[in-house]
């Protein structure tokens, strides 16, 4: 790492914090070692914060994302992640005009000295409190939750400055899917801790934003296949997983599939992708192989949910068995699955590509009621369809 970068200023400060928070666990704050160790913090986090306007620190299963890039395991970075979770903080963001004694609240906050209940913001060092979710009672879903400092946002998200707001979405989307499948395609192993994130973003702008996230997935038109189809496909089938009841890990789960349902075709040679004319039969059976592939890769990857690789392999698989790969007559589909395949179907029939226009919301739900029974889940297109006609959009 760059000796005097940002880079290097922030693992610094992250460091001296640490320090300072186990010291201030057994002195207390106007102790001599936990003032040159508040100082040496806050003197890197000001140096940082020199070439940006601020720091964005976020909890992702473990692993920390500093400024949307997973950071490689290091000693220090696990014990500041354990501090994090400890005290149910799963987001951090240091704006540039950050002060000492808001340092030191947060060390207090840090080592349990803290007389506040719960987490604390001040103006310039927000934190998102991680909440345990109130429907379904025993729902653990990892999304941020309230700050203090600027009120409470509907939902729960984190007001002020610190949220994701529902335009960021597609921005975030782009950068660490793009990270993500040009790691597969590169034969790289995958870091679940991208997809992993992205999910919690989602999961959070339904939570503030509610049904408009939907709106913005279920009508936008985009140009060819574009890594935000999968988010997009994501946000559909979280939608249709939550109206069911679905909460806690499996929402979580599922979403991470839907979003990796497609890594398949990243094993696909690009000219069969992006062909304009129709396959011919041997491009056609390289094509039925992404299912297989991408599932192949995903039960190969630490980290990963098994209910994505399950996705990957049956999403083309039709409700009726009738598509791809060929199982045994008794292979019971995941519920997963035939809900990602109807988000698929959805937004593949709204891309623009050299062959085909969008096609309107109403158009696609013919194709979808066509589809019940064969392709479909009757009961799933139902719901689809109930959704969407909430939105007032079919």
């Amino acid at each position: 790492m760059n000796r005097g970068g940002a880079a290097y200023e922030i693992h610094e400060f992250i460091r001296h914090l640490l320090s300072a928070v186990a010291a201030a666990s057994l002195y207390t704050l106007d102790h001599p070692q936990v003032k040159r160790l508040a100082d040496a913090a806050y003197a890197s986090m000001a140096r940082a914060l020199t070439e940006r306007p601020d720091i964005a620190l976020l909890e992702v299963d473990g692993e920390l994302v500093i400024d949307g890039e997973p950071q490689p395991f290091s000693l220090v970075l696990d014990r500041f992640v354990l501090v994090l979770q400890q005290q149910g903080i799963g987001h951090l963001r240091f704006l540039a005009s950050a002060t000492r004694q808001e340092v030191d609240a947060l060390i207090c906050l840090l080592a349990g000295q803290s007389d506040h209940a719960g987490a604390e913001s001040t103006d310039h060092i927000r934190l998102g409190k991680v909440e345990m979710s109130e429907e379904g009672g025993d729902s653990y879903g990892f999304g941020l939750g309230r700050t203090s400092a600027g009120g409470t946002e509907p939902g729960g998200g984190i007001s002020g400055e610190g949220a994701t707001s529902l335009k960021d979405i597609p921005g975030l989307e782009l950068t660490r899917l793009t990270e993500v499948y040009e790691a597969i395609k590169r034969k790289e192993r995958l870091r679940p801790s991208g997809i992993a994130a992205t999910v919690s973003e989602l999961l959070e702008a339904f939570r503030r934003e509610g049904e408009a996230i939907l709106i913005l997935a279920a009508l936008r038109e985009q140009d060819e296949y574009t890594f935000t189809h999968a988010a997009n496909v994501c946000i559909l089938t979280l939608a249709q997983a939550k109206s069911l009841g679905i909460t806690g890990q499996l929402l979580n789960d599922i979403g991470i599939a839907a979003m990796l349902h497609d890594v398949g075709k990243m094993f696909v040679p690009e000219d069969i992708l992006t062909k304009p004319e129709q396959l011919t039969d041997e491009e056609y059976a390289q094509m039925k192989q992404h299912p297989v592939l991408g599932a192949r890769y995903l039960m190969e990857t630490p980290g990963v949910p098994r209910l994505a690789a399950i996705t990957a392999f049956e999403h083309h698989m039709r409700f009726d068995q009738s598509g791809y790969p060929v199982v045994s007559p008794d292979w019971q589909q995941s519920v997963a699955s035939q809900m990602t395949a109807i988000s698929d179907c959805f937004d593949a029939m709204r891309t623009r590509r050299s062959y085909q226009e969008p096609r309107a919301p109403k158009v696609i739900a013919s194709a979808l009621v066509r589809g019940r029974g064969t392709e479909f889940n009757p009961l799933l297109v139902r719901n689809m369809l109930q959704l969407l006609s909430r939105l007032n959009k079919i």
